[in-house]
Parts: C-alpha cells; structure tokens; sequence
C-alpha cells in the first residue's frame, strides 16, 4: 500500500490537548471515485474469477508485473475492505460459519454452527422456467415464505401463446440451508472486473490529478 497512500494529500494534525504539537500526517479520509461508465466499459476489463490462495496482490503481479497496483485491483470492483469483501477458501469459510451460527446449535448434544447451517433452512424458492418450440429455456427464480413454498407444486403446463406458437411453462420448488446461503454469497465474490494493463497507467496518473 506504500505507494498507493504516497500519492495522497497531507494534512496538519494534532494529539496534544492545548494544539502545541503539530504533525503533518497523510490525509487517509480522501476518496477517489471512479466514473461508472468506464467501470462499465467492457472494452477496458476482462472478468476473472478468484482462486484459492489468490490475494489482490497476487492478481496484480500477474497482470500487472506490481505488487504494488493491488489497489487498483480492489478499487476497480468497489472493494474497500478485502478482509470482509474477498472470497474465503473452504477451510476458513467453514470456520466462519461455524463461529457465526454456533449460538444456534444444540452445544448440549455436540452440535456445532457449521452442522446446524446444513441442516436448516435460509429461504425458500420457486422456480419457473418456459421453454419455447425451439428449446430456448428461461428461468425465473422467485424467493418465496415457508407457506408458499409448502403449497407450490411442481409441474409443467403447456401455453399456446396468440401467435400459434406452443411453450411449456414448468414450476419447481427448491430451498436453500444457511450453508448453502453462505456458501453462494462467497462464490458471488469471486467473479471480479481486472482492467487491462494498457489502461492502467492512465487510471493512475487521473488518481493522482484527483487526489493531490
């Protein structure tokens, strides 16, 4: 991070009660917001999915040849704080949700968080896909409550549509446990936007232009 809060302003600060120490310290509290049309500009980013044992640092060696741009990499997907905000590995993940749901867990029968999230559930779904005469599917996944979910049935209805064309409406039920829940949430953090080299410069120096 040296080099990312070297280009950050200075401000004058001080810890002394009547003012009479005063340290020039970085200024840690500016932000710097980057256009959401350029975030959005698939021309100017390839999407990449986070691996085990990948950190942000890791990510910009590999495609930037620099440590030292990690931020860039954590700035680009809106990520600011890559404690909370980056993908666990299986291991560590079992172990937060163990820790998270331990309090509902029968402790006096040797039951831990991470049992209990597998074998309760989150939320409740309904699945409607349609599927036109020449098989091009479209799912629709709508989260339901436990009565809804209790008194959906599982079928599948043909539709004639006004124009004569025939589809098939099918509805399924699903739910999903708190491990499962978890589990999705963290997968979701691994799809990531990585801006491709030859921009990067660019991106930097208009940092440095908004942050001085």
């Amino acid at each position: 991070m040296s080099k990312y809060f070297s280009y950050f302003p200075k401000t004058s600060y001080t810890v002394s009660p009547n003012g009479d120490s005063i340290d020039l310290v970085t200024n840690i509290m500016t932000r710097f917001k980057m256009q959401e049309s350029f975030k959005e500009n698939t021309a100017v980013f390839n999407k990449y999915t986070i691996k085990d044992g990948d950190t942000p640092e890791s990510i910009a060696y590999d495609f930037y040849g620099d440590v030292e741009y990690h931020w860039i990499v954590l700035l680009y997907n809106n990520i600011l704080d890559p404690q909370f905000n980056w993908p666990l590995e299986d291991r560590s993940l079992s172990r937060y949700i163990d820790s998270k749901y331990e309090t509902y867990a029968d402790t006096a029968n040797n039951e831990t968080g991470l049992v209990w999230s597998r074998s309760n559930i989150h939320s409740y779904y309904k699945e409607i896909t349609t599927t036109t005469s020449k098989n091009i599917s479209h799912t629709q996944i709508i989260q339901i409550d436990a009565p809804t979910y209790a008194n959906t049935i599982s079928l599948s209805v043909p539709v004639t549509l006004s124009s004569g064309e025939q589809i098939t409406k099918s509805t399924i039920r699903s739910s999903k446990t708190y491990f499962q829940y978890e589990y999705d949430v963290n997968e979701n953090l691994r799809s990531i936007k990585i801006l491709k080299p030859e921009f990067i410069f660019a991106l930097r120096d208009e940092f440095r232009r908004t942050i001085a």
